[in-house]
């Protein structure tokens, strides 16, 4: 392993170790882990030099032009993280600047009222979108029970799809849990081996009309897809080990979360409600699915209030309060949902972590619809084979965009994505 891929991984194990939950995943040598948990606790400080001097290192290390640029960027997130940890100041946007090579500003209110709009008119009943879309919530919401038994189900159906479409390695296998009070929506544990285990937070209110993104984004064919193949295709067959561990607050997770939130559309596309209502039905679960795919687009742009509410709190220094007042006015959720989603937001480790699924999934939806001599599964497969980086899907559409490529309603980072729930 060339030193400077194995320095890179024992900064990210050394920093998992002051920030619980900030290796997403290591499917590395067990034996270069255990060395590293035995070490005496880390110094912030020290981390930061060390990353500091991988990064001073990388242009004579012998590596490719592609592997030096993947390393670099994540390398520049570490040394933030280990500067933030020694208590140095960083403003929230240049936090986020540093962690996903993306710059985000707060969406006009006004498009948030736009939506609200469309929805009072698509939904039935009375008394405006609040009271329509919280009536089509309780409808559509799950028990636990319900909820695991449907999204096992919806992920099996997706696995053969995947499979077909992009390829899966032999023997991978994906198990669920249902538990309660996270504070994440999901979450996608990856073993190594082809191996996933999805945990489900019942307390998040799941519906039937969100499992499908629910699924596609965490297993067929999103995360638990890409670490599969790129276990397969980078690390084993290339030796690239640096693929072997996932950091959190890195620019991979950006790429890797806007993925998850395009996984949807890359697996199963329009038609989307009408299959997953087929695939519940078997259950004993009854789903609107063409409402739900009517709906569905306009409830994921209202996504982004949550960015917004990210900025607020922590570079205009709101109260909770006033980000919870914020939540519930524009994406029209109840207070304990708001509650929730602040929570995340104000968690030391997730608090900027939501700026992946906002503006990582417009940034990747813009790059899949924008390919020439692509199709837009091809540049799926793409991101699910290659370490592409934010900059390098960034660069790539402003070249499409020079040369006249049509631009997309949510190209734009500053615009709500589509697809998501």
């Amino acid at each position: 392993m060339p030193p400077v891929v194995s320095g890179y991984l024992a900064l990210g194990l050394r920093l998992g170790r002051l920030v619980d939950g900030f290796v997403d995943c290591w499917f590395g040598d067990r034996a270069f882990a255990a060395r590293i948990a035995a070490e005496p606790v880390p110094v912030p400080a020290d981390l930061a030099a060390d990353a500091g001097r991988l990064l001073s290192e990388l242009p004579d290390s012998g590596l490719p032009e592609p592997r030096r640029a993947f390393l670099a960027a994540q390398l520049r997130a570490l040394e933030c993280v280990a500067r933030r940890l020694d208590g140095r100041p960083l403003g929230f946007l240049a936090e986020v600047r540093a962690y996903f090579e993306m710059d985000i500003e707060p969406v006009p209110t006004d498009r948030y009222a736009a939506v609200h709009a469309m929805i009072d008119d698509l939904l039935p009943g009375t008394g405006g979108p609040r009271a329509k879309l919280a009536a089509f919530r309780e409808r559509d919401r799950l028990d636990p029970d319900a909820l695991g038994r449907a999204v096992r189900a919806l992920s099996e159906a997706l696995r053969g799809r995947t499979a077909e479409r992009f390829g899966l390695p032999s023997g991978e296998s994906v198990e669920y849990e249902v538990v309660r009070d996270r504070p994440w929506n999901a979450f996608n544990r990856y073993w190594g081996g082809y191996r996933s285990l999805v945990t489900v937070n019942a307390d998040a209110g799941h519906g039937m009309s969100a499992l499908p993104h629910l699924a596609t984004h965490e297993c067929y064919p999103g995360h638990h897809t890409e670490r599969c193949l790129k276990e397969a295709l980078l690390v084993r067959a290339q030796g690239q080990a640096e693929q072997s561990i996932a950091l959190v607050n890195t620019p991979q997770c950006l790429v890797s979360e806007g993925m998850g939130e395009a996984a949807l559309e890359a697996a199963l596309g329009d038609g989307w409600g009408p299959w997953t209502a087929e695939v519940l039905a078997a259950e004993g679960l009854r789903l609107d699915g063409e409402l739900a795919e009517r709906l569905l687009p306009l409830t994921a742009r209202l996504l982004s209030a949550r960015q917004d509410a990210a900025i607020m709190l922590h570079d205009r220094r709101a109260d909770p309060e006033t980000a919870v007042a914020y939540l519930r006015r524009w994406m029209l959720v109840d207070e304990a949902r708001a509650r929730h989603m602040v929570r995340f937001l104000t968690d030391p480790l997730w608090r900027a972590y939501t700026v992946t699924y906002i503006a990582g999934s417009a940034l990747v939806r813009a790059w899949v619809r924008a390919g020439r001599d692509e199709s837009p599964a091809d540049r799926y497969r793409r991101l699910l084979t290659e370490p592409l980086l934010p900059s390098t899907l960034t660069a790539d559409l402003a070249a499409a965009h020079a040369e006249g490529a049509p631009r997309h309603e949510a190209d734009s980072p500053q615009e709500p994505p589509r697809g998501a729930v």
